[in-house]
Parts: C-alpha cells; structure tokens; sequence
C-alpha cells in the first residue's frame, strides 16, 4: 500500500502558497497523509540547513558538494521527520500506545514526539546501545526494553509483544506515515539547491521550477531515508517541479552490508547478516527486506549504487569532516563520508556532479574507543616549592606542544589551495606548518625555518616550481629535502623530465583524500 496524492492540484497549491510558508516539514503537507497536523505535537521538525561543503569540495576535486545537515533536527537526528509524521497520524487515528524496536534514533525521536502527543511508548532495544541513548528515552517517559541480541532479533520480541497486548507496532518501511515524511528530505533539498546554485533565479514557488542533485548518498540500516527520498523526487519530477532524478548511492557498513552484497551480486532478493561485525550499531540491521527490493528498482533505473565501507573508514571520514567542515556527526554519518569519498575515487562520482549527502544525526558525546588513547593531553603543574611558578608552567606547556614536530613548508599562490593542504595536514597529525605565496617567498622561508618537507605548486609568480626545485637541488643545505608536488597543472613529457629523479610524488589537487598523499608525507618525515 502507497499514498497517492492530486499532484496537480498540489503544484497549483504550492505555486500560490509556498513562498508565504514558514520553511519546516509541514509547509508540504499536501503530500503528507495527515488531514490536519497538530500545530501542539510539532517541536520544529524539518528545514534543516543545507550546507556547501567548500573545504571538502577542494579536497576531493568535486567542488559541488552539499551537506543536508539532519543534526539540527529537535533531538538531532533525521527521524525527527519520521517521528513527527507517524506520531501526528496516530494522534489523529486515536492511538494511544505504540511498541517500536529501534537502535537508539528512532526510539529518541519517537520518545520526545509521544511525550508531546501524550501516546505511551515501549522502546526495544539492543543491548549494544550506548547507555546515554537509553538514558534519554528513558528520561521521555518511555519504557525501554534492553534485549541481549541482534537488532533483528529484537524487531521480533517488539512484534511478538505488540501481537500479545494488541497494540500497535511501528513497522518501519512498511509504515506508511513514516515513509511520507522522509520525502519532505528531497523536497527541501530541491528548493534549497535552487536557491544557492541559482541566487538571481526570482519566483521559484510561482514557477515552480527546482534543481536534482545528481547524487544523494546516505548511509542506511532498514534503508527508510532513501525509500522515501526516492519516491519525494519521483513526484516532484511528476509534477513538473524537478526535470530529473537523481542517482543514489546507499552506504553500508562492511560488516554488515547485506543490501550492498546483495546488488553487486546481481541478486533480485536479499540476503541475510546473522551476525553483523561492526561498532556502528545503528547500521546492524541484517536482514532489510522488501526494501532491499524497492531502493534497488530505483537504484537499477537511475545509475545509482550500494557500496560499502569499514568501520575504520567511516571513524576516519568523522575526524576529517570534523577538522575540515566543523561538522560533528554520529557513526553513522561518517559511514555515509566515507562512502562519498570511495565513490569519488572509483570515478563513480564525477568532478562535475552536484551531490548531496545526508549527515543523518549528531554525535552524542564520542566514545572514547573513537577518539583513542591520545585524544587529550594532561597537564599536572608541580607545586609553587618544587619549581619556580614561571619555569613550571613553561615546561608543563612544552608537553602540551612539544617545540619540535615535523616541519612542513606548503608554497602555492592559492589562499584556498595553502588553507586546504594545512586542514587536510592538521586533521591526521601534529605538524608545525609554514606557507609561502611565491617561490622568492619559499626560498626564504626554507633558509630561515629549515623544513623537514616541502609541499609546492609548480604554478606561481614570480619564480615558479620548477625553478624553486632546480636552486633547492644546487644547494647542498637543501638538496636533500623532500619536496610533494601538489599542482593542477597538466604536465608535459618535457615538464615531467624536469622533474624526474628531483622530486618524491607528484600528486593532481582533487587527490589529497587519497591514502597515498598521505601515507607519502608519513614516510618522508620519519
């Protein structure tokens, strides 16, 4: 069963009205199956930010990337959609209990909604989810209910108790309400992009005239987000607001990747995870389903993708957006990243596409097994008899920052380039950073600071790379420092002779994401 709607009479609604709409989930509500939304349930859901990943874009060569930004959403995750939605429709059927199994996000949103709306909730959960999850559903008012197995083992104790006692059970993918409102994700995402890829466009609600993406990736456990995004897209294409669909791209967490191990396998139903191996318990769903089934029709008809990524990769990509973006994100999301960036790798993901990615909920406080076993340092200030006030507090600070960390030199006449190479340096070590605009400035520079590495474009005023590279080599003070070039400059054979045998790699800007960039300054510097 799917709810259909007059989108006719719906594009000649929204042409009149839109525009004087306050902007959350509810200025759509013509296509959302709620007869009358209940203004006092509402707690601000919907009309989250969508944010141009700029720092990002240059990092990985695909400067249209754009973060739908779901943490902002009134218990920071984007089941504050599904919530407000599904809660609003059984409020108005006259519901008054609901039993739902959850990893932690849908039973939050769920707990916060009902406390509104006055509906008591029973909450399953899997015992791996993090206390401080269970803490806050709790404090709603809601009964948890811990069960010591698999997600998939605990939807069933859900059916079983909601079967017994006769109440209603949240169905997941197979709720409608639920559904529905996670097509409000692309409705926002259309006119938002409209607005920031076409600022001097005027009267897009009269016109009605929005922009796709080429991609939206999202990361997915029961895959409910992308289903309902799909389907959003779908009817704006039919009602002549959108001229495309966009491809999607479904990330899964290695370890339990049943969607994605499925589809590259060319099979039309999915398989099963028993035992799904991975620390991102929000994403353990082993067996999806009938929505295996729907998300690949869609997935087959657009050129989209499942792919998969490890736990480490997505901890990694959390670090990365974090240091680049100041975006702070759950597990989950970081599975998402981390998928965005294999696809741009692989060439899935074209420089030129525009993308959108959905940074699904906010972090609650990290765990310290993300951060590992540095993530702080301590200072203990010895006491005023022992150490002269001054001299103690200079040596408790020197451990803080130790003087002498690996010395890196970055010269390009690129602001945005230089700002980018230190981030992207920063967010995977302790390095002391120096930047020069030209080669004369560099070569000065290199006298004074005496860097263990040189990170340098071939493209300057002045005195180019090139040139930088020659005198470098004729100094024997400084002819044995490694130098990366980074530059966009397509090189001739000639200009590749130049530099054959006086430089360590030479990497393309767009590359820097890749390990090998990475790993190459490690190794130079040890």
């Amino acid at each position: 069963m799917i709810a259909e709607y007059d989108l006719s009479n719906v594009a000649e609604i929204w042409g009149k009205q839109l525009k004087n709409r306050q902007f959350d989930l509810w200025r759509y509500h013509e296509l959302l199956p709620i007869k009358n939304p209940d203004p006092l349930i509402s707690l601000g859901e919907g009309g989250t930010p969508l944010i141009k990943a700029e720092n990002l874009g240059m990092m990985v060569g695909c400067p249209n990337i754009f973060i739908k930004d779901e943490r902002q959403g009134p218990t920071s995750s984007f089941k504050d959609r599904q919530a407000a939605v599904t809660i609003s429709a059984l409020k108005e059927a006259g519901i008054t209990e609901l039993v739902a199994a959850s990893t932690g996000n849908v039973a939050i949103s769920y707990s916060a909604y009902a406390a509104r709306a006055g509906i008591k909730l029973w909450a399953f959960l899997t015992s791996l989810v993090p206390a401080v999850k269970m803490h806050e559903i709790a404090l709603y008012g809601s009964q948890v209910v811990k069960v010591t197995g698999t997600y998939d083992q605990t939807k069933k104790m859900a059916s079983e108790f909601a079967r017994q006692r006769n109440l209603t059970l949240d169905m997941g993918t197979r709720t409608i309400s639920s559904v529905e409102a996670m097509k409000t994700i692309s409705f926002e995402i259309a006119e938002q992009l409209t607005r920031m890829l076409s600022p001097k466009t005027d009267n897009i609600h009269k016109s009605l005239k929005w922009r796709s993406p080429d991609w939206y990736v999202q990361a997915v456990s029961g895959g409910m987000g992308p289903l309902g995004v799909t389907k959003g897209f779908r009817e704006l294409k039919e009602m002549g607001v959108v001229d495309k669909l966009p491809s999607i791209a479904i990330i899964q967490t290695d370890g339990c990747a049943p969607m994605v191990e499925s589809w590259k396998k060319g099979l039309d139903e999915p398989l099963t995870v028993m035992h799904p191996q991975t620390h991102i318990e929000t994403l353990a769903t082993g067996d999806p389903g009938r929505t295996y089934i729907l998300l690949k029709q869609s997935i087959d008809k657009t050129g989209g993708c499942f792919e998969s990524v490890s736990d480490e990769e997505a901890f990694r990509a959390m670090h990365i957006i974090a240091k680049m973006e100041g975006l702070s994100f759950e597990p989950a999301a970081g599975v998402a990243f981390a998928g965005l960036f294999k696809l741009i790798r692989n060439g899935v993901i074209k420089s030129t596409d525009t993308v959108v990615i959905n940074c699904t909920g906010h972090t609650m406080p990290a765990e310290q097994w993300l951060l590992g076993d540095d993530w702080s340092r301590d200072i203990e200030l010895p006491s005023y008899e022992e150490t002269p006030q001054q001299d103690g507090l200079l040596a408790a600070l020197n451990r803080v920052a130790p003087e002498r960390f690996p010395r890196i030199a970055i010269a390009d006449d690129s602001l945005e380039s230089r700002r980018l190479i230190r981030r992207i340096l920063q967010s995977q070590g302790e390095f002391t950073i120096f930047e020069a605009g030209d080669g004369k400035e560099l070569l000065a520079m290199i006298e004074k600071e005496k860097p263990d590495l040189i990170i340098l474009d071939l493209v300057m005023p002045e005195m180019d790379g090139f040139e930088v590279i020659e005198i470098l080599k004729r100094n024997q003070d400084t002819a044995n420092i490694p130098v990366i070039v980074a530059s966009a400059k397509e090189l001739t054979p000639n200009e590749k002779n130049r530099l054959k045998g006086q430089i360590q790699t030479l990497m393309q800007k767009g590359e820097f994401l890749n390990d090998e960039f990475l790993g190459e300054v490690r190794a130079l510097l040890k």
